[in-house]
Order: C-alpha cells, then structure tokens, then sequence
C-alpha cells in the first residue's frame, strides 16, 4: 500500500461537478489500495473575490479579520471535497493548515510559517513517492530537503512569495525575473548543500504565486533567460487555468473566463513554454496538452533546420 499525495488548484474545484469529479479521481485512489492524503485550493478564484470583497467594505481591512476572510475559500473546498468523497461511499477528514501542522507567526497581514513538521512529507517518501513538490523552495522547511536526500528522490523547488494566506496581497516586485532568479538561485544552493543530488532538481518558477499579471506574462516570455540562468536543471511551469488567463480572456464586463473556459487560452501558455524551452510542463487536461506539445515541438524542430 503506498501513501499518496494529490494537490488540486482552484481551478479543480471550481464548481460543483468539478468537486465531485475530483472526489472520484480521489476514492478510485483509495479503493485501489493506496492512503490518500489531499491538498486543496479555494474554489475557482474565490480568494481574489473575497480579497476585493474586503476592500469594498473597508479600504483598509484589519489583518487579523482579512486572515480570517481568506481561509474561508479553503475551508469551504476542503469541506465540500470531504462530503463528495463520503457521499461516493469513502470516509474523509478534512483539516485547515494548523490542524495539519502548519504553524505560523502572530503577525496578520504577513505572517510566516514558523514550522512545518515534515513528518507527512517523511511519510510519503517511506512510502515510495518519487518526486517532492515544494511550493516555496525550502523557505518554509529546509528539512524536506534532508528527506528527500535520504530517499533519493526527486525535488521540484518553485518560487513564491509570502505565505498561501499573504501572497496575493503583497505589492509586486520591481524586477521579477532578478526576483525569482536570485530566490531559486539560494533554494537550490540550500538543496545541495543537504544533500539533494543536482541531478535530482527542478526549478519552477512559480506562475501565479506572488506575482501580478504582467509579471506572469513576463516570466513566460523571459523563460529562455531563466533556462540559461539555470543550464543545469530542468524547468517546469504550470500555467493551468490560472487566474491571469481567465483575466486576459474576460468577458465585455470585465468578468474574468471561468477555470473550465480557460482551455485554450492554456494551450496558448504552453505553446510559448515549449518554445521557449520549457523541459515539463504541469497541466490538468493532459491529452489536449499532449497534442499541444507534438506540434509544437515539431515546429520548433523545423525551425532548428531552416
């Protein structure tokens, strides 16, 4: 029996027929003999609506009651989730990030995780996983690093800023690619140095997390400069249904694409990913993605011998 591990966006749970399609994906896990431990996201882009929710009834929202406002996206995911998997006839647990070990600072606004026990993450290696995702490249726990070593396993470090609970609300960096660069560049450095072999290491640079819009766009048009950054190590991005697309393709109202209406427009992100060298690409629709990367790569072959 192996301890599995699945994280799903707010783009995975959107809506209701998305909870309970993700509910499915996670009880066929269970019923094929494995323990299942989920990570789950706000539906949709329900954490950017209740932060300008915030700000239309006070423009200066207190901390500790805008800390409070947000974890309401995740518990309402992580509770609607726990009801579709028991009503497909499983028993699931849900639990906020405190009750699951994350502990952080007493400062509202801009509090940092003090400590994450990696016990979990010690768990999951013990028992087979292969590849440790860390979404903030060892700045919440350099310890993971030491697990992984042990295991051997594979790391992806991806850039972010701030917290799950503060990223979206702090001002944008003047330069985001020295950001990310001098950031990854330090978390890969710490990776090594515990023991992580170089062979062994992902970057990522985090689209989505602690960044605006422009600086999205600019982290995908400038992937080549990071690749050349980084020449001995693989890149992924993850561009999935993200926010940023979703505005860019908003109505004439100004309302942004739905996560299930922003198909193409992540075609399209993978496309200059691929073209600007990207190595992996995470993705929730892999056959349309699949397709995608085949042309794309035999275009990008093509021109190689022109």
């Amino acid at each position: 029996m192996a301890l599995i591990v699945q994280k799903f966006g707010g783009s995975s749970v959107a809506t209701a027929e998305s909870i309970k399609r993700v509910a499915k994906r996670i009880v066929e896990t269970r019923k094929a003999g494995n323990e299942v431990v989920v990570v789950v996201s706000a539906m949709g882009d329900t954490t950017d609506e209740l932060f300008d929710l915030a700000l239309s009834v006070a423009p200066l929202p207190s901390g500790r009651e805008l800390d409070m406002l947000l974890t309401a996206g995740e518990r309402i995911s992580m509770a609607l989730l726990a009801m579709a998997i028991k009503s497909q006839g499983q028993d699931a647990r849900s639990f906020t990030g405190s009750q699951a070990g994350m502990m952080t600072d007493a400062k509202h606004g801009s509090a940092r995780i003090v400590e994450v026990k990696p016990t979990r993450v010690r768990a999951a290696l013990d028992a087979g996983a292969a590849i440790v995702n860390d979404i903030s490249a060892l700045r919440f726990d350099f310890y993971v690093a030491d697990a992984v070593a042990r295991a051997g396993a594979g790391l992806v470090l991806m850039h972010s800023r701030g917290t799950p609970a503060t990223m979206h609300r702090l001002p944008p960096v003047a330069e985001i690619m020295q950001e990310v660069t001098h950031s990854l560049r330090a978390s890969v450095k710490m990776a090594e140095r515990r023991g992580v072999k170089r062979e062994s290491i992902v970057i990522d640079p985090g689209i989505g997390f602690g960044k605006s819009q422009k600086q999205n766009l600019e982290l995908i048009a400038k992937l080549d400069q990071l690749i050349a950054a980084f020449p001995d190590y693989p890149l992924l991005i993850g561009t999935s249904r993200k926010s940023f697309i979703g505005r860019i393709l908003a109505d004439e109202s100004g309302k942004p694409a739905p996560a299930d209406d922003r198909l193409h427009g992540t075609m399209a992100t993978i496309t200059a990913a691929i073209l600007k060298g990207a190595h992996i690409i995470r993705v929730h629709d892999v056959k349309a993605a699949a397709e995608t990367i085949r042309v794309t790569e035999s275009i990008r072959e093509n021109l190689r011998t022109m």
